[in-house]
């Protein structure tokens, strides 16, 4: 019986001033597709714990979570994706710089205002969370 990798992660809605961060992935399978920053889940980790040091590791960004959004399972051709998303806030006002040299995870980030969402290529467990942020919040 051939099972597929279960892959678990956090996912993080950035909201600042009624927009929200989208990344573009720089590396792998899913280059140049766009979706929240976040990351693996370590072995013993909580998902809170894990949002909060993967923001920090990728985007050396400190912030609060403020809601559970939804956890949302898809499967990949090659794993199968548990993805908890949190919607978030920055703790101060940073901007976000492309440094090539230290940030290989991504190769854009860009805010998104309610009407700009459907304008980039978002990857498909990433679509199903923009929808339900949709569904459940205004983006002011």
């Amino acid at each position: 019986m051939n099972k597929k990798k279960i892959v678990e992660v956090v996912a993080g809605i950035i909201v600042k001033e009624g927009k929200i961060l989208a990344t573009q992935r720089g590396y792998g399978e899913f280059k140049g597709k766009w979706e929240f920053p976040g990351g693996k889940i370590e072995h013993n980790e909580f998902d809170e714990p894990a949002l909060i040091r993967e923001i920090k590791e990728e985007l050396n960004a400190d912030i609060n979570i403020i809601d559970f959004l939804k956890t949302i399972q898809y499967d990949y051709p090659k794993f199968h994706l548990i993805m908890h998303t949190y919607i978030c806030t920055l703790k101060n006002d940073v901007e976000f710089v492309r440094h090539d040299d230290k940030n290989m995870e991504y190769d854009d980030m860009k805010w998104l205002d309610k009407t700009e969402l459907e304008s980039v290529d978002w990857l498909p467990a990433d679509i199903e969370a923009v929808k339900e942020y949709k569904h459940l919040r205004r983006i002011a």
